[in-house]
């Protein structure tokens, strides 16, 4: 099992002239520890479930990855997950294969449905009704998948999207893996099924987990999809740091279902410090399968 790395939290040690210094190194921490994910929120404000409230420090989740793809060199960066609202999907593609070319091949789409209906009436986003938002979503997949074909840069129609050309020029190094966040069962794991490389589900517990991925295999059976082409990865508690023995063990769980890697997340003044407390966990975890 591998161990990957999601910041959601920058109020950081220093204040804000301390975050550019920090964040590079988080990237040299993560590497260093061994986790082969890194990733940020993709939103405007602080959410609640952080306990932190909405005026906290927030980044903009695509230009922290282009700074952290010049601070790293083998990790793969992406958003956990991108607002599907926020970008245009052609516009998104492209943001998606710069960070891929400038980073040597190391970009993931990350991507949902975007739900924190505050940011987006507070910066005038739109943000249509849940069925439109997961109509959008699929269209904004199949609107990639066409941007990452290079025999294909013609035009795209949708209900919600029109695109004269899908030009892509670079295309990405290496096709960016989909990961697809959320365990919504009638439409998110449908779209894992016909559309993503990953899945990204709460590890909430190994029982809610097992019954996830048993609805996935279904839709991959009904759509004659690989169900083993599909990584699943699960975002999970931290582990104490005086007792990673219990974290690891709980992982080994998640491992016997086939989950492939898990997210853990600094929520400390100095998340740098904090990763690199977990290299013996991460090696650990590697033994897990």
């Amino acid at each position: 099992m591998e161990l990957g790395i999601h910041v959601p939290v920058f109020d950081i040690d220093g204040g804000t002239e301390a975050l550019a210094g920090e964040l590079a190194g988080v990237g040299t921490a993560a590497e260093a520890a061994g986790a082969t994910w890194l990733s940020f929120m993709d939103h405007f404000f602080q959410i609640e479930p952080t306990g932190l409230p909405a005026e906290s420090p927030m980044l903009e989740g695509y230009t922290t990855l282009g700074f952290l793809a010049a601070h790293t060199s083998t990790i793969e960066l992406g958003l956990l997950v991108t607002g599907v609202t926020y970008r245009h999907p052609g516009v998104l593609a492209k943001i998606v294969t710069t960070l891929d070319v400038l980073s040597s091949g190391r970009a993931a789409l990350g991507i949902g449905a975007a739900w924190f209906e505050r940011e987006h009436h507070g910066l005038g986003v739109p943000f249509p009704p849940v069925a439109e938002r997961f109509e959008r979503l699929e269209e904004t997949l199949r609107i990639c998948e066409q941007m990452w074909d290079p025999g294909n840069d013609g035009p795209f129609e949708g209900k919600h999207y029109s695109l004269t050309e899908t030009l892509c020029s670079p295309q990405p190094l290496h096709k960016p893996r989909v990961l697809i966040g959320g365990g919504g069962e009638r439409k998110t794991l449908r779209l894992v099924a016909a559309y993503g490389d990953a899945c990204n589900l709460f590890g909430s517990s190994p029982a809610e987990v097992e019954h996830k991925l048993d609805v996935l295999r279904r839709h991959c059976d009904d759509l004659g999809r690989d169900y083993d082409a599909i990584r699943k990865t699960i975002l999970a508690h931290n582990p104490n740091p005086d007792n990673q023995d219990e974290f690891v063990r709980e992982m080994a769980k998640y491992a016997e279902l086939g989950v492939h890697a898990v997210m853990v997340m600094p929520t400390t003044g100095s998340p740098a410090t904090w990763i690199d407390g977990l290299a013996p966990t991460v090696r650990r975890l590697s033994e897990l399968g």
